[in-house]
């Protein structure tokens, strides 16, 4: 499947999961021929709450309409042996009533405003959005308040939902092959990183889960300094400060809890796992470990490679016409029906550069493994032409401000980054940084990181499907959603 350039699709899955995630660039020799002129957002301004926490503010006056949004920094990777899923088990709580509110009560007066809203969980962040009309703001800034000072349930509500949670996964994971596959992908990589967790939970987990896990992850995470409060659209920064401050600035400070490292160890050679699952297609995941970027106002050298990985993955299939669908997808010696890359280099845990593939009639994931790795050695070989590395340069931007033809993007955006320390310029500076990658950065990284040694393989090997069990549609990606 083919996606679109865009910064913000690249930030918004990078921690859903290595199929998720959007491909990126690479090049040869020289820069661009043409100067690339780059948007910068403008009006964004960030302030910090009397008790610690993050107040972004960016107006778009284009649409009466704005966008609240309240990120938490914790996710799936924060979570702790026996207790996987509760982030997201927690999210779906907080639906479920306030001291306040009774369940379900919360969405019943967002849509009586005119809005909408819902919430999603990934492994480094959790958030819950409102979009709507912009004179309804302070409603909802009231009301998300008090839902993240005061979220209370009787314990019945959380033995209810925590079974809709199970067939989520169910649905999302045990029912889809493919994503399946990524889990079992992500727990053979992973040795002490949390990443190895799948964001839904291990089944096991969910099945002993209690309410007070839920409520003991809410107390230690949910506190002011661990929060961000994200408005865009068509509002007035002092006013949307002085709601900030009423509603939200008056919640009691808590400390934030302190974070342990979990440092994954240096990988020392292939690892390699079949996956046997009742599936119509083979499929084969190459997960390569690589350095990602921590931050973007002074590179480091890890940061530049982070940079060119990105480039090289959107050539490799970024766009319609990229090198891996003209590789192995077109001809008469056509190995795959699809081929993709991802590089998720953005994120709170390691980073992971992805080839995918799917083999075509007759061919074997082997050929397609082999094929998959052929094109980065090419590149690592041969470098990119400078005409290909502009084409991906200038999608890149050009989707940019697409995006920013939506309020509820700008709003996703910023929250993002700021789950990862970011500054609220981070998407001028990725794109600027971007601008400048060279062919010979490409080069460079495609010949230094696609080794054995920090490689894990993941092969599905399709088993016989049951013609009495009927199949479930797979769903849409991206984060876990309420």
């Amino acid at each position: 499947m083919k996606r679109a350039l865009t910064l913000l699709g690249l930030v918004a899955c990078l921690s859903a999961g290595a199929e998720n995630s959007v491909p990126a660039a690479s090049t040869s020799s020289a820069v661009s021929r043409a100067p690339i002129s780059v948007p910068v957002a403008s009006g964004v301004q960030q302030f910090t709450l009397a008790n610690g926490m993050q107040l972004i503010i960016q107006p778009d006056r284009r649409a009466p309409t704005a966008v609240h949004m309240l990120w938490v920094r914790v996710g799936s990777m924060d979570e702790v042996s026996g207790t996987t899923g509760v982030a997201h088990v927690l999210e779906h709580m907080m639906f479920k009533g306030s001291k306040s509110l009774a369940a379900g009560e919360f969405s019943r007066r967002v849509a009586a405003l005119g809005g909408r809203d819902n919430a999603f969980t990934s492994r480094d962040y959790t958030g819950y959005y409102q979009q709507i009309p912009s004179q309804r703001l302070e409603d909802v800034m009231r009301l998300e308040s008090d839902r993240f000072a005061n979220n209370s349930w009787p314990d019945e509500e959380f033995r209810k939902e925590l079974e809709v949670v199970k067939e989520e996964r169910r649905m999302r994971t045990d029912d889809q092959p493919r994503a399946a596959l990524f889990e079992q992908l992500y727990a053979a990589a992973y040795v002490a990183s949390p990443y190895r967790q799948p964001v839904v939970g291990w089944m096991s987990d969910l099945d002993s889960l209690e309410p007070g896990d839920a409520r003991s992850f809410y107390r230690k995470w949910y506190v002011p300094a661990n929060a961000a409060v994200v408005v865009a659209g068509d509002v007035d920064v002092a006013q949307v400060r002085t709601w900030a401050e009423k509603y939200y600035g008056r919640i009691p400070v808590k400390a934030t809890p302190t974070r342990k490292p979990q440092t994954e160890p240096l990988q020392k050679g292939l690892r390699r796992i079949a996956v046997k699952l009742p599936a119509e297609q083979a499929y084969v995941a190459l997960g390569f470990k690589v350095p990602g970027i921590s931050q973007l106002e002074t590179l480091g050298a890890q940061d530049k490679d982070g940079l060119a990985l990105l480039v090289l993955s959107a050539v490799l299939s970024g766009y319609d016409g990229a090198r891996l669908e003209r590789a192995l997808e077109q001809g008469p010696q056509r190995v795959a029906d699809a081929a993709g890359s991802s590089a998720s280099v953005l994120g709170r845990g390691p980073s992971m550069f992805m080839l995918t593939g799917v083999p075509a009639a007759g061919k074997t994931t082997a050929e397609v493994e082999a094929a998959l790795r052929e094109q980065v050695q090419r590149v690592a070989r041969d470098g990119v032409d400078a005409t290909e590395l502009e084409r991906v340069k200038t999608q890149w931007i050009a989707g940019n401000i697409y995006e920013r033809d939506s309020v509820f993007s700008q709003a996703q955006g910023l929250g993002s980054y700021w789950t990862m320390k970011m500054p609220v310029n981070a998407e001028e500076l990725l794109l600027q940084h971007l601008k400048q990658v060279t062919s010979a950065q490409v080069q460079d990284v495609a010949a230094r990181y696609f080794g054995d040694d920090q490689l894990t393989i993941a092969t599905l090997v399709p088993q016989p499907l049951d013609p009495n069990q009927p199949r479930r549609p797979a769903p849409a990606t991206g984060g876990l959603l309420h």
